[in-house]
């Protein structure tokens, strides 16, 4: 039973890796990225949530596609601006740390890493407090915030299984292809859900049928 419940977990894992990939270049990439990463999480969300968690493909795919129609507008507008700070922290830490600046330039180097650490934890967190809440940019934003500090045991075993993943990627690059970004969500959502607290999305809560993607619960 455990081996085939471990089995379809993997399965549910690659075909939300797959959908990820279908429609992204559905919508032709610019306009179907951040919306299949809000797919993702969603569709995650939803088999944490669910009673019967032995997923068939189909079930999945159709998860999957009905979440993606709904974040279509709305992901994109959140993913891009995160993804153009991203890369604004990532090109400071780049200047801080490639140029002499004496023993000032090692301490605004580790300053630099830590926001960069804090932010890309945010953005994971806030994809999905995204997919658990319907509410306004700026109270997702700052509910993210806050289980980001607030939660430190949630962030540390974000952080470690991250790794984890990268480790695996690297070890194995078969992992990357077949399970791509599905890998990191699922294993995001799995840590907001044991450890973020999140009402309508705690593991200590009672278990019960999962709402509708972006529904609050």
């Amino acid at each position: 039973m455990g081996y085939e419940f471990l089995a379809r977990i993997i399965l549910m894992v690659f075909v939300l890796n797959a959908a990820v990939v279908a429609f992204t270049l559905r919508g032709l990439v610019v306009a179907g990225f951040f919306p299949s990463v809000a797919a993702c999480y969603a569709s995650c969300r939803s088999w944490v949530l669910s009673e019967d968690r032995r997923w068939t493909v189909a079930q999945t795919w159709r998860t999957f596609g009905m979440a993606w129609k709904q974040e279509r507008r709305v992901a994109n507008l959140a993913g891009w601006p995160q993804l153009l700070i991203g890369l604004l922290l990532a090109w400071d830490y780049y200047l801080v740390n490639w140029n002499d600046m004496g023993a000032a330039g090692v301490a605004a180097s580790g300053l630099v890493l830590l926001a960069n650490a804090l932010y890309w934890l945010f953005v994971l967190v806030f994809w999905a407090v995204a997919a658990n809440f319907e509410e306004r940019p700026w109270w997702l934003v700052r509910t993210s915030l806050q289980l980001v500090l607030a939660r430190p045991w949630c962030s540390l075993m974000l952080a470690s299984m991250l790794g984890l993943t990268a480790w695996a990627w690297a070890t194995w690059p078969g992992i990357l292809v077949a399970f791509g970004l599905a890998t990191p969500i699922f294993l995001v959502v799995l840590c907001v859900h044991c450890f973020g607290r999140l009402p309508g999305m705690d593991a200590r809560e009672p278990q019960r049928a999962a709402t509708p993607a972006g529904q609050p619960a």
